[in-house]
């Protein structure tokens, strides 16, 4: 029961509305663990944090919200770890903006080991999510937990691929521990719920809000021994996770891509800021000096066996986006043959379809 009623005070010190991060930690920081305080008085918490702050700790009546975390918390696999808890994740100790309370959904004890994070656009290719996945599985092959936000595009890959690993997954979301977004990654939730871990710091209830996203990509950043950027535009959410942990001291590593698209150029602005171009996964396991390195390291998964004429065309379109024409033009085949033969390598997955007509083939990798 005492443990109980500590963690009540815990999730009332996080559930008063406009009593923000840094109003908490100033408040442990003057008063220790939360009993002691709401048992200061008013005027202590004045001195501590101002009379506005003071006024909305002392008056705000949050018992339904408390219970309805606590009912929660009940269920199997679900978790409530505070900074107080052994089972906090440890590396965000050390971040400028540690959350008080995380909702935890999961395996907690992946949270303490080696992780990294990958992440990369919601709007990926197919030859991105390909690689991404297949980073991934490798990369948790040889035990890093793999961290991600549950995104659609490259955070869904790299979830999948890490899954596959013993090093498993972890994926941080923007919304309460009961809500997810997006509703087409419920199956995935669940999946990393039941052999990885799902955490937030928002509470139950909280929807998808934009201001959220950015705030969940601390903690994606602040897990892990590096973050991998896959794909990610210019102007990319992503970036901001790399930045992060750029400016934590912590390795990033981007993959190269086409010159000419658009979801390369993220990439390949970091890599001109400094971070590290790889092109496998023993590249980042040898950049974090990691001891398992594993034995081969697939930038995408094995595909069918192709005909001799097929394989001709492959090596024709090569791995930039084409459209009809040009790939006409390299192969000397007519329209009608190069449709003929461009459904049967999508459909065994050694090409993708891109929007305007166009086409790019995927990296395989030899059985």
């Amino acid at each position: 029961m005492a443990i109980d009623v500590a963690q009540r005070h815990w999730l009332r010190l996080t559930l008063i509305p406009g009593v923000g991060g840094e109003a908490r930690r100033q408040l442990l920081k003057a008063f220790g663990l939360p009993e002691a305080v709401f048992a200061a008085g008013g005027s202590a918490l004045r001195a501590a944090i101002g009379t506005t702050l003071a006024d909305r700790l002392l008056g705000h009546d949050c018992e339904r919200e408390i219970d309805a975390a606590m009912a929660w918390a009940d269920q199997p696999g679900n978790h409530i770890l505070t900074l107080a808890d052994a089972a906090y994740p440890q590396a965000l100790l050390a971040a400028a903006d540690p959350p008080v309370l995380l909702y935890a959904k999961g395996r907690v004890e992946l949270l303490n080991r080696p992780c990294l994070a990958i992440v990369g656009s919601r709007n990926a290719t197919r030859q991105g999510e390909a690689t991404a996945e297949a980073f991934a599985a490798a990369l948790s092959s040889a035990g890093l937990t793999i961290v991600s936000g549950l995104a659609l595009g490259i955070d869904a890959a790299a979830h999948r691929g890490a899954l596959t690993g013993r090093g498993s997954t972890v994926a941080v979301i923007g919304t309460g521990p009961d809500r997810i977004y997006p509703s087409r990654n419920e199956d995935l939730a669940r999946d990393v719920a039941d052999k990885g871990v799902v955490i937030t710091e928002f509470a139950l209830g909280t929807p998808a809000v934009a201001a959220n996203f950015p705030r969940r990509n601390r903690l994606i950043a602040g897990l892990g021994r590096g973050c991998l950027v896959v794909e990610a535009a210019e102007r990319s959410g992503s970036l901001i996770t790399a930045r992060l942990a750029a400016e934590a001291g912590l390795e990033v590593f981007a993959i190269p891509g086409s010159i000419h698209s658009p979801l390369s150029k993220g990439c390949h602005k970091l890599i001109k800021q400094g971070a590290k171009l790889v092109e496998s996964a023993e590249d980042v396991l040898e950049e974090l000096r990691w001891e398992a390195i594993v034995a081969s390291a697939p930038s995408a998964v094995v595909g069918p066996p192709v005909t001799p004429e097929a394989t001709r065309l492959l090596e024709a379109m090569g791995y930039d986006p084409c459209n009809l024409d040009t790939l006409a033009e390299r192969s000397g085949l007519t329209t009608d043959r190069l449709l003929a033969m461009l459904l049967p390598l999508e459909l065994d997955g050694h090409i993708a379809q891109l929007p305007g007509g166009r086409y790019q083939r995927i990296p395989r990798r030899i059985a």
